[in-house]
């Protein structure tokens, strides 16, 4: 019998999916909290929970009944903006009401992780020193990470627990529920080039074209995930992760081209969210030409991501020397992943 129970806050989120795969198929016990959970049937050793996290009454009402909790992923994020200044306020009664209640419910609570990010570094609003280091000095405050993680290690103190975060960046994944995604950008961005007859332009800034860039696969960030609540080395510690596999988009978007068989083109700056406004007929067509699952196109892919994604104009690279030396060594070559993702969009009948 397993002795693991995983409660995952937020978990209808963008790391939650593969992290419930992966523990499910570890065999653990795994009971998602979130406010509006999948419909059933669920998989066996799957229970959810309903939750708005927010509220700190129904948060506690909720987990009063999760006493075999044993590690706590907390994933939640409160709702934000591309490229903004995210509620420090909001994200920290998210943590707060959580630790609250499962402390409350589960005293064999071993161990809590929590999901952060490259924000930690301020890399999306002004070029970082890089690779950035776990132990890189803090940028100016507001950063809701920074609030989040010191209230964690504050809560930690005396107790039998442990903590560990990750910080991942740009989580790209194949997550038909999820608009905000680097895999659909890209596959959403070709048919409509295809539908068009134009060659598979870059649509972002020749800044981003030439920067060095590192991302994150969900999958490879869950067993990480995974490994940081069951290690010795990781207690207490926070972790870059990413596939390491550094590319350009001058070096990947000709390979890209390739797999949707388009004509390479040029970097060629827009306004994705201005530009795809009218697009919603061009899509249907494509959707019934290559007799694909109907849906919008806004429900498949987030312009005003692609949008943030590709205007970052300077390079942003990641040491992960740590989680190296602590013992974790999995690696994602990004190419080969994206368009792997793309493939199973494809087997889904949900791109061309």
């Amino acid at each position: 019998m397993t002795k693991n129970t995983a409660l995952i806050a937020g978990a209808t989120g963008a790391t939650a999916k593969r992290l419930i795969e992966e523990l499910l198929g570890g065999l653990w016990q795994v009971i998602g909290v979130c406010r509006h959970p999948p419909a059933p049937p669920h998989a066996p050793g799957l229970t959810y929970l309903r939750a708005d996290l927010l509220d700190r009454d129904a948060t506690a009402q909720a987990l009063a009944t999760a006493s075999t909790v044993t590690h706590l992923f907390y994933t939640a994020r409160a709702p934000f903006g591309e490229g903004g200044v995210e509620s420090v306020p909001a994200n920290l009664a998210l943590l707060t009401n959580v630790l609250d209640a499962v402390s409350a419910a589960a005293p064999g609570l071993r161990h809590v992780h929590l999901v952060e990010g490259q924000k930690w570094y301020d890399v999306r609003l002004r070029p970082p020193r890089t690779p950035t280091r776990e132990d890189d000095p803090r940028h100016m405050p507001p950063n809701f990470y920074y609030d989040q993680e010191d209230l964690l290690r504050a809560r930690q103190a005396g107790q039998a627990w442990t903590w560990s975060a990750s910080r991942p960046h740009f989580v790209y994944d194949f997550a038909p529920e999820r608009p905000r995604n680097l895999v659909t950008s890209i596959g959403a961005w070709a048919a409509m080039c295809a539908a068009h007859g134009l060659p598979f332009d870059f649509p972002g800034s020749p800044g981003a074209w030439n920067a060095l860039m590192e991302v994150t696969d969900a999958g490879l960030l869950a067993r990480a995930m995974i490994w940081m609540a069951q290690s010795e080395a990781a207690r207490n510690r926070a972790y870059n992760v990413t596939d390491s596999c550094q590319f350009r988009w001058k070096w990947l978007w000709p390979r890209l081209a390739a797999h949707f068989n388009l004509p390479m083109g040029e970097v060629r700056p827009q306004k994705l969210a201005d530009s795809m406004k009218d697009k919603a007929p061009a899509w249907q067509r494509v959707v019934l030409q290559h007799k694909l699952v109907p849906n919008r196109l806004e429900d498949l892919a987030s312009w005003e991501f692609a949008d943030f994604h590709w205007g970052l104009d300077h390079d942003i690279i990641t040491d992960t020397t740590r989680i190296r030396q602590d013992g974790f060594h999995a690696v994602v070559e990004t190419g080969a992943q994206i368009i792997r993702h793309l493939q199973c969009y494809r087997d889904a009948r949900l791109l061309p």
